[in-house]
């Protein structure tokens, strides 16, 4: 059967693209790229027999990219990655130069974002969900916050010097402002997994609780949100590490300052980890180059023990229902 009329866009896909068996088995239950993929399908525009070997192609291709990109930035900073250069601060001499006082700014800014926008993302997902009526001011909501989801980061970084800096005069270049700025941006994506993780609860688990006499706010605080957290913790840790890798925002509010010693709290001035990779590579002397790579390497270390740590939860605590 042909998609429907709100995905007719995608007829112009007649000359389109080849995905995975897996990955339109996956959309099948809706959406317009789930229609879109199966009319492609059911045309015969997309091999059924081949379509799982060139879905492995293309991701034989991307981390081929990936495997480049780790490749290069290892032959030219793995020289760099010495002890002196993890506990050293910004120097002007790139062999005295390090990243220990990024990496402090960094996970004091992270600690911000985390303990503004994990408690309201999650209390604002479960609001949503579970005790808001279905009218026209939560249509409007929930439509926010999707769109907020896909907002560019520089204009959170716009809305964090107008608010934050120039009404609320607040410490130029603090990881306060930093974590308030990188809050605004993450809490979008805390709500839209926590509101997945908490549809994903069946309705039996509340249904049984009301059964034996629980009140609506044990059943879900009791009951829903311990069987949804897994999943919540999921996205949550994505969208901190998203926000760990952001320049654009830190940037609009002066995360940009030359700190040659680490912060010793939240309303001190500091650098993060993506701007100190951003400054190093706009620097003349060829000595930077080292210490970008070996930068660039810390930083990935990071986001992919946060991933990691993140798909360990999931299969961890996730029960398949």
């Amino acid at each position: 059967s042909r998609p429907r009329v709100t995905c007719a866009v995608a007829a112009v896909a007649d000359t389109a693209s080849v995905v995975s068996l897996e990955a339109a088995d996956g959309y099948r239950r809706g959406g317009c790229v789930g229609d879109v993929l199966l009319h492609l399908f059911d045309r015969g525009l997309v091999d059924q027999r081949t379509g799982g070997d060139t879905g492995f192609g293309a991701v034989a291709v991307s981390l081929a990219f990936l495997a480049f990109l780790l490749g290069t930035m290892l032959w030219q900073g793995a020289g760099g990655l010495t002890l002196d250069f993890l506990k050293a601060s910004d120097s002007t001499d790139p062999a005295m130069a390090g990243v220990w006082g990024a990496l402090k700014g960094s996970f004091l800014t992270i600690i911000v974002t985390m303990a503004l926008a994990f408690p309201v993302g999650v209390l604002s997902a479960i609001y949503l969900e579970e005790f808001a009526t279905r009218n026209r001011w939560t249509d409007i909501i929930e439509v926010s916050i999707n769109n907020l989801a896909a907002v560019p980061s520089i204009i959170f970084g716009l809305l964090g010097l107008a608010v934050f800096l120039n009404f609320m005069h607040l410490p130029r270049s603090a990881p306060l402002v930093g974590g308030l700025t990188l809050a605004l941006m993450t809490m979008p994506v805390i709500v839209i997994a926590g509101r997945n993780a908490i549809t994903s609860v069946p309705p039996s688990i509340r249904e049984a609780a009301l059964g034996v006499g629980a009140s609506k706010m044990q059943v879900v605080f009791h009951h829903v949100l311990p069987l949804a957290l897994p999943g919540i913790l999921t996205g949550t840790i994505i969208g901190l590490a998203r926000a760990l890798g952001e320049t654009a925002p830190l940037l609009m509010i002066g995360m940009r300052a030359f700190i040659a010693v680490p912060p010793s709290g939240i309303t001190e001035p500091a650098t993060v980890l993506p701007v100190q990779i951003f400054l190093w590579s706009d620097e003349v002397d060829r000595g930077f180059v080292e210490k970008t790579s070996a930068a660039i390497i810390v930083l990935l270390v990071f986001m992919l023990l946060m991933n990691g740590l993140a798909i360990y939860l999931r299969n961890k605590f996730e029960r398949r229902w």
